[in-house]
């Protein structure tokens, strides 16, 4: 078993700033990949960024993809979102995850963290 604690999330004005993290333990040499995704209100669960283990590999959606930065420590088993330039429709609840391999669905990955409130006001 894998376990992920999220942190870092709250209120934030558009145009702001905020850093998620992402902490991993138990059976961490199981993971190939983490990612993070995000749900709003009424919405699907929808792929934000992921990362390779190893870090050498990046990928992020189109929506976030030029204001977010994904990274990880392997020495801290965390890996983070960096988000800039914070949009309304950033606004939802964002999740951990980690899997195998990288990924752009969630039902791609076996293990998810309790999630972090991300709200952007105006």
């Amino acid at each position: 078993q894998v376990q992920l604690v999220e942190s870092g999330g709250g209120l934030v004005q558009a145009g702001g700033s905020l850093r998620l993290s992402c902490v991993a333990s138990g059976r961490t040499f199981t993971i190939g990949a983490m990612g993070w995704f995000r749900q709003a209100p009424g919405k699907a669960r929808e792929f934000v960024s992921a990362i390779n283990w190893s870090g050498t590999s990046t990928y992020y959606a189109d929506s976030v993809k030029g204001r977010s930065t994904i990274s990880r420590d392997n020495a801290k088993n965390t890996v983070y979102l960096e988000m800039n330039s914070l949009k309304l429709e950033d606004t939802a609840v964002y999740y951990c995850a980690a899997g195998r391999v990288v990924a752009g669905t969630p039902r791609s990955y076996d293990y998810w963290g309790q999630g972090t409130q991300v709200t952007v006001s105006s």
